[in-house]
């Protein structure tokens, strides 16, 4: 006995968009397993990393000041975070030494803001060297060590600055989400610039006094990263173990 299989135009398309579907399905959750950490790099040059694959990483930017950190740190103790990771000038470190001492009893990574709050892409080799090494030796006599996280400290850098971090064992962390807290805009509309964030990103946060609102605004941010699920890491922990895909700097 023969069986006739007929298939008419409607039949056919909804048996190609099946077969589509399952593809790009498939293509997707292939390239879900490929872990990469995007990263600002010119071809064969060192890398400043910008953002993770999983999770979420809070960084704060300290320059000067002393009013606005350990509210801030009273913010994160409350909310129970206990991984973030803070960028610290070595001048700014040198003059609050008990608001550092309070940052590393609390567990969190502390990394460089440089020394001096400086323009990277502006000065020489030479010349950053020399204020990453001046913050290096900062922290070293506060009995800080092993630091391996630089950021520049105007957030502006280029191959000179990767160089100079990569030949002191230093990794430039820059950020994906920039909370523009510093502009002082209003609670909500920080917390509206950090509502994008998934995973893998790094957001750009300060603790400097002239970053006025926000400790009022982190509950909030916080709470809306726990909503989606997102465990806190420190950079650090974002990066390890990861291959990087880059981005040209000049």
């Amino acid at each position: 006995m023969n069986f006739f299989l007929v298939l008419n135009g409607k039949t056919i398309k909804q048996v190609l968009l099946v077969v589509v579907a399952a593809f790009f399905t498939a293509w997707f959750l292939f390239l879900e397993n490929i872990i990469h950490i995007p990263a600002f790099s010119g071809n064969g040059e060192p890398k400043a990393i910008y953002k993770g694959e999983k999770d979420i990483a809070l960084t704060f930017n300290i320059s000067w000041g002393d009013e606005k950190a350990e509210p801030i740190l009273d913010v994160l103790k409350k909310e129970n975070v206990t991984t973030a990771t803070f960028f610290l000038s070595g001048s700014w470190a040198e003059r609050h030494p008990d608001i550092v001492e309070r940052i590393v009893k609390e567990g969190y990574e502390i990394g460089i803001l440089g020394y001096d709050y400086l323009n990277y892409r502006e000065l020489e080799e030479a010349e950053i060297r020399k204020d990453l090494s001046k913050a290096l030796e900062s922290f070293k006599k506060m009995n800080i060590k092993d630091i391996k996280l630089i950021r520049a400290p105007s957030g502006q850098f280029d191959q000179k600055t990767l160089r100079v971090a990569d030949r002191l064992g230093l990794t430039v962390v820059h950020w994906s989400v920039n909370s523009h807290d510093w502009k002082n805009p209003g609670t909500e509309v920080i917390q509206k610039n950090v509502q994008k964030a998934k995973a893998g990103d790094i957001i750009l946060l300060h603790a400097s006094d002239r970053a006025n609102q926000t400790a009022k605004a982190l509950p909030g941010i916080i709470d809306n990263l726990k909503k989606k699920n997102l465990k806190f890491v420190t950079v650090s922990e974002m990066i390890a173990n990861t291959d990087t895909a880059t981005k040209e700097v000049q």
